[in-house]
């Protein structure tokens, strides 16, 4: 007998992160063996309860690790109501899959997609300090001052952010950056320049977790065994 707990169980079914999941959870949505499940700490036998989800049955899924170049032009969703590309119009699976983080319409470069959710859920919550690492292209060369401020630190909603690295790939080009960051919140890269009246023409993500960006745009590949364990093992609370 397999036990775990249910908003785990959901997690890793691919329905959602386990935030999400508990959401579900606690809005009464969520049964086991047509008895609805309220609490967060409930245990399910996955080999023998039958867990639903809005009356629809939920069965484990085979976990997915999908590494994905993005493109402009396309929104880091799985449908958009305005009817514009989405991620998952670049490739084909039948699985439910979904992006980790996001990746602006208009950006591009390394995104996760997966239907694990406590994986997604470890790559993005803040306390893991995850890292990312971006290159930038600016309307003007930055000003040494602003590196310093960049790396010590501005308020973005009232909270700190900072860069934790500043460099520049070709050092007499003061437009083009490179960004190492441990931040997820939404489009902190361009938030941060633009504070300081920098303006983000084009922004690339060329690695996130340890892994390196090497597809073409609009390719993807599977994560191998090694390098979802490396991810698990190394930002696992």
């Amino acid at each position: 007998m397999t036990k775990v707990r249910i908003n785990k169980f959901l997690a890793d079914s691919g329905i959602s992160s386990r935030r999400k999941s508990e959401e579900y959870i606690l809005e009464k949505r969520v049964s086991v063996n047509d008895i609805i499940i309220t609490d967060l700490s409930f245990k399910v036998d996955v080999e023998k309860d039958i867990i639903s989800l809005d009356g629809e049955r939920i069965r484990p899924k085979r976990h997915i690790y999908i590494l994905l170049n993005k493109p402009k032009g396309y929104i880091t969703s799985v449908a958009d109501d305005r009817k514009r590309k989405t991620v998952l119009d670049l490739m084909k699976t039948k699985e439910r899959i979904y992006p980790v983080g996001r990746l602006d319409y208009d950006s591009k470069g390394l995104l996760f997609l997966t239907n694990d959710g406590e994986f997604s859920q470890l790559l993005t919550h803040p306390g893991n300090k995850v890292p990312r690492e971006y290159e930038v292209k600016l309307d003007k060369p930055i000003e040494e001052k602003d590196r310093i401020t960049l790396l010590k630190g501005v308020k973005l909603d009232g909270k700190p952010g900072k860069f934790l690295k500043l460099s520049f790939p070709m050092p007499k080009d003061k437009k083009l950056v490179r960004i190492f960051c441990e931040e997820g919140r939404n489009r902190f890269v361009k938030r941060m320049f633009s504070r300081l009246g920098y303006t983000v023409n084009e922004l690339i993500r060329i690695s996130f977790a340890g892994i390196i960006l090497d597809t073409q745009p609009g390719k993807f590949r599977y994560l191998t065994q090694q390098e979802v364990q490396q991810i698990k093992e190394q930002y696992s609370n």
